[in-house]
């Protein structure tokens, strides 16, 4: 079972940024604006520290949540997709002219069971 999944179409972004920058990180912060959207940088250029939180890996990339937007999204199971558009962040795909998004579903019995045990 995972907290997270990546779409295709993401995938494909991600196996190409992979190429072409190495090592690479998830991070979703939480900030307002572009903030809450799903980033991706080069895996030595991301500073982590206790307040993140470990979701999975999507394409062997660690993906990571600031633990106060965790805590609004710990019941619900997370897809990264990918869209046109440029976002207003340093995130690796906007000079490509996409960004990454999170689309969301709430888990299902067994799943909120597995992840969120009383």
């Amino acid at each position: 079972m995972q907290r997270i999944s990546i779409t295709k179409k993401a995938s494909i972004i991600v196996k190409q940024l992979k190429s072409q920058y190495g090592d690479l990180i998830f991070h979703q912060s939480g900030g307002c604006c572009d903030g809450s959207s799903p980033m991706i940088f080069q895996k030595s250029e991301m500073y982590l520290d206790e307040s993140d939180v470990f979701l999975g890996k999507i394409e062997d990339v660690e993906f990571f949540m600031n633990r106060d937007q965790f805590e609004y999204w710990k019941h619900t199971h997370l897809t990264i997709d990918i869209t046109e558009g440029r976002g207003a962040s340093f995130s690796l795909e906007i000079p490509l002219g996409l960004r990454f998004y999170t689309k969301s579903r709430l888990f299902t019995e067994e799943e909120n069971s597995f992840f969120n045990p009383k």
